[in-house]
């Protein structure tokens, strides 16, 4: 959620971000909304302030024997008027709030503008594609003949886009996650955290998920599913004063991620790029407003690192003001490189939030003069672990029809190949 200064000082800067963003929301619809707010407040603080000097006065009259039944009377009339100001307060208020947020966060100047991916900014390339020597098959018809991966008996237990993993695929799966694990504890310095897979509407309204993409979320009981560990990581201090000396604060979390994938039915039908449930290591880190943007950069690298040990070729690219996320005031994604395909994929994507998750959550911190100011809440996936398994079943794949273990994860793993 954006500072409610930044609509009603520079609106401006508010147009300006949409016009980049390509929404069409109406900023001054937003303003006279607002103003209806602020004037339905003021008539209940009014009508609140009227009835405390009444109440006092018919106080002192009691203390001196006087007759207050014409005050009472009054009161009375204030209290059903008090009682509708503060119906009329709510309706506008939530009116106002549901509009309010599905405001996207202020993008960072050096944002590329652009509709589209295709407006998204290389930054870096890391390793160099294998050439092979045959044909290099997709990750699914290599699990095929593995058979390490099952989508005909997921279907039958669940539906389309879910998968079954098997004997080795299932191994390789455990495998990435602990080496991951161990990676981001022991060397980058996170705390690892097991989070509940099941949170509450407020808790996805916290990170931006709601009310925005409410339709791509499953629900339990009035309770939802989370599509990230970022959601329950960021929420583990909602409501929250920190103390400067606390921050940075780093976490990593494995879980299940759960996504409809609204609107994407007819991408990556094959295999398992796009399910609807899905393993990710999580990296998020509250920070200091001035160190976010340094913060930024060494997630970025700590998910790199994770490609870098596994020899996947990779690069980095910065999303254009059109592909970004809803929370994000900048994003760079890191794309595996995929033979079977002959192109780059998204592997992990982090951002940084800057203030706006911390604002929707409500997460301060005292900084050295006991000046209370929102945290900086950073995100980024160190790396999906399906995505992992998909790249390393093309990179690796051998002309036998085996596929060879990275050296780094053969400790992980238990031998050097599958096959």
């Amino acid at each position: 959620m954006l500072d409610i200064n930044i609509l009603r000082k520079t609106p401006e800067i508010l147009k300006e971000n949409l016009r980049k963003r390509f929404s069409n929301i109406d900023v001054e619809e937003l303003k006279e909304l607002d103003e209806s707010v602020r004037k339905a407040k003021s008539h209940l603080d009014e009508l609140l302030s009227k009835r405390n000097r009444l109440s006092k006065e018919i106080g002192k009259k009691k203390a001196k024997g006087e007759n207050t039944d014409n005050l009472i009377q009054e009161v009375n009339k204030i209290n059903t008027l008090i009682e509708e100001a503060e119906n009329e307060y709510k309706s506008t208020h939530k009116k106002f709030m549901d509009r309010w947020l599905l405001i996207p966060n202020l993008l960072d100047d050096d944002v590329p503008f652009g509709e589209d991916e295709s407006f998204n900014v290389e930054i870096r390339k890391w390793g160099t594609p294998k050439d092979f020597d045959f044909k290099p098959l997709e990750h699914f018809e290599i699990a095929k003949k593995l058979d390490i991966l099952d989508f005909e008996r997921a279907a039958k237990l669940s539906g389309s886009r879910f998968v079954v993993y098997k004997g080795d695929g299932a191994r390789l799966e455990r495998a990435l996650i602990n080496f991951m694990l161990d990676l981001h504890t022991k060397k980058h310095g996170y705390k690892e955290i097991i989070p509940p897979y099941i949170v509450n509407y407020e808790i996805m309204v916290g990170t931006g998920q709601f009310p925005k993409f409410i339709e791509e979320a499953y629900e339990t009981d009035g309770q939802y599913l989370i599509p990230t560990a970022e959601v329950p990581l960021v929420n583990l201090h909602r409501e929250e004063m920190l103390s400067e000396d606390e921050l940075p604060i780093k976490y990593v979390a494995y879980t299940a991620c759960f996504r409809k994938e609204a609107g994407s039915y007819g991408k990556d039908v094959k295999g398992i790029i796009r399910q609807h449930q899905f393993n990710k290591v999580e990296l998020v880190q509250f920070t200091k407003p001035e160190e976010s943007q340094s913060a930024l950069e060494s997630l970025t690298n700590d998910a790199e690192e994770v490609l870098k040990l596994l020899g996947l070729p990779y690069r980095v690219v910065m999303l254009s003001s059109g592909d970004i996320g809803f929370s994000a005031a900048k994003t760079y994604d890191i794309e595996v490189w995929l033979p079977g395909q002959n192109r780059y994929r998204e592997i992990s994507s982090c951002s940084n939030t800057r203030d706006f998750q911390a604002r929707r959550a409500s997460i301060k911190f005292k900084d050295s003069s006991k000046k209370k100011r929102f945290v900086h809440t950073l995100n980024g996936s160190g790396v999906a672990v399906g995505r992992c398994v998909v790249a390393i079943l093309e990179n690796y794949q051998q002309k036998d029809g085996t596929v060879k273990i990275p050296e780094a994860l053969v400790p992980y793993f238990g031998k050097d190949k599958i096959g």
